[in-house]
């Protein structure tokens, strides 16, 4: 199974896909900014994160854009409740491929996922 990493400033959605993804068997850890996730990842290669685009202090880009200074390769679905064609497309040049509407479908999220990660 994979290392994933889930970063949103929301205690529920961290637990709620910290929970999902735990019980199919991944190895999960939470953030809730974008700079405790650099720090996690000192430690922890994740094959997937799952991240929010809106959060205090460092948004989702500019900690997507930290994280491929010395990750090019991880895998990034990013969470929006917010459908800013702007913002999207600068997600999509850090190599987004996916991204989620909130509030997100679990089944659907979970889809993604293990698309990605096969």
């Amino acid at each position: 199974m994979a290392n994933i990493l889930v970063v949103d400033d929301q205690m529920g959605i961290r637990r709620l896909l910290f929970e999902a993804f735990k019980e199919e068997g991944h190895r999960v850890k939470m953030a809730e900014n974008g700079n405790e996730a650099l720090h996690l990842l000192e430690d922890f290669q994740p094959e997937l994160i799952i991240m929010d685009m809106k959060m205090p202090e460092m948004n989702g880009i500019d900690t997507l854009k930290e994280i491929r200074m010395f990750n090019k390769e991880v895998q990034v679905i990013m969470m929006t409740a917010y459908g800013d064609l702007q913002t999207m497309e600068r997600a999509q040049e850090q190599g987004v491929k996916c991204y989620i509407s909130k509030p997100f479908d679990l089944f659907e999220l979970r889809d993604y996922v293990r698309q990605i990660l096969q």
